[in-house]
């Protein structure tokens, strides 16, 4: 993948005007807009995608994966509730792009990727390590999780789960927040996840999105 490396004032009002229409469309968390503002989101796509890479619209990157729609990205980010100095775990990387937007929230972001391509591709993305290094990137089964860092305040997972992972409920603070997109097939629905005690969680249900499988194994 050939990067952009140049973030013009052109991008920058392209920006402005993406974080206009997210908020028309009920994205109203000022942290998770500032964010979306700030991340030059056409660094994560090929240098082909820069002219259009301000549209609400996902893009393929490589291994057969999306960079999701800035409103998927805003929707989950404000579900989760993200406080500065949370840590929080990203099953999912992919392009790496809502690392950034976390990271640029200000939490300590610990993202898995399962496809060898995407996580070999992020950890040479010298703008990305030396911005934002609090983001510490693996190479795993993201239905595992992380339990050497666990616990976790928030969890967000970014494909489609058949099911809601009891390994990550156990990897999440009492307290904390996972969110989930659940369902097989051609759509799911979005899942806000509170543990309220060790043996105990509150589930919320928010629309129907679409994302890539979440897949098991590494490959």
């Amino acid at each position: 993948m050939h990067r952009p490396n140049t973030d013009t004032f052109r991008h920058q009002g392209l920006r402005k005007k993406l974080v206009k229409q997210l908020e028309a469309k009920g994205i109203s968390d000022p942290l998770v807009l500032g964010a979306l503002e700030r991340v030059p989101r056409h660094f994560f796509l090929d240098v082909g995608f820069e002219e259009i890479a301000y549209e609400d619209r996902a893009f393929p990157i490589e291994a057969d994966q999306t960079i999701s729609h800035p409103y998927t990205v805003a929707f989950q980010t404000q579900l989760l509730e993200v406080k500065k100095w949370a840590r929080v775990l990203e099953v999912g990387t992919g392009s790496a792009y809502q690392a950034a937007v976390l990271a640029e929230m200000g939490a300590r972001v610990f993202t898995v990727e399962r496809q060898r391509t995407l996580y070999d591709q992020v950890r040479t993305f010298q703008w990305l390590s030396k911005k934002y290094p609090m983001i510490e990137f693996f190479y795993g089964d993201g239905y595992a999780g992380q339990p050497t860092y666990a616990p976790f305040d928030r969890i967000l997972v970014t494909a489609g789960a058949p099911h809601i992972p009891e390994k990550l409920i156990a990897q999440l603070k009492v307290g904390g927040i996972l969110v989930v997109p659940v369902g097989e097939g051609d759509a799911q629905r979005m899942y806000r996840v509170l543990r309220v005690s060790e043996t105990e969680t509150k589930e919320e249900i928010f629309g129907e999105f679409q994302f890539v499988p979440m897949l098991k194994g590494k490959t």
